[in-house]
């Protein structure tokens, strides 16, 4: 069941060509998440892993109808650029970034409860792995591979321990079918 993101939900990337926004946003693409877009003020109207480069994220939201942005900025700038997704009207975001000063997500809280609840950004993070919905989409700097379809969903607050959840799951699952045959997927 996908939650937050499938594979029709429009991503942009904030810190979009920096050096780690480039290299994950690349996996992202290469998962099939649907990236339209990143966000690098300055560099707007340019071109980038073959998506175009918004000035702003209010831009990226009227131009190429994003609803989900994931956030690869230093922590000194992440605060200011988890609010201005916000206030472009993104419905889901995720910050990566690690390190951000807690006075500064104490201000995005804050400024997170002036939206009424029902039109209110969820915001997963900061310093996390990010989302998967596996084989549809991935918002995040996690090993796709790692992840399958199912019915079981896996929340941590670390991101490797996560990882060796999902990887122990898909080897019992893949245990199961070799001992078992078919007749016990639920597929």
């Amino acid at each position: 069941m996908a939650i937050f993101i499938n594979e029709t939900t429009k991503i942009i990337v904030q810190g979009f060509t920096g050096k780690i926004g480039t290299f994950h946003a690349q996996d992202m693409i290469n998962y099939g998440s649907n990236v339209v877009g990143g966000v690098t003020p300055g560099k707007g109207g340019q071109k980038h892993l073959d998506r175009p480069i918004f000035n702003t994220v209010k831009e990226a939201v009227e131009q190429a109808g994003a609803e989900a942005s994931i956030i690869f900025v230093p922590p000194a700038f992440a605060a200011d650029s988890i609010m201005e997704a916000a206030d472009a009207g993104i419905k889901y975001c995720v910050a990566i970034t690690d390190g951000i000063p807690t006075q500064d997500m104490m201000q995005v809280k804050n400024f997170l409860r002036r939206f009424p609840i029902e039109e209110r950004m969820v915001l997963t993070g900061p310093n996390c792995a990010g989302t998967i919905s596996p084989e549809r989409s991935m918002l995040g700097i996690m090993p796709g591979h790692i992840y399958m379809r199912g019915n079981v969903g896996v929340v941590g607050r670390s991101g490797t321990l996560g990882y060796e959840a999902a990887d122990q799951m898909k080897r019992l699952r893949d245990w199961y079918f070799n001992l078992c045959g078919d007749w016990w997927r639920p597929d």
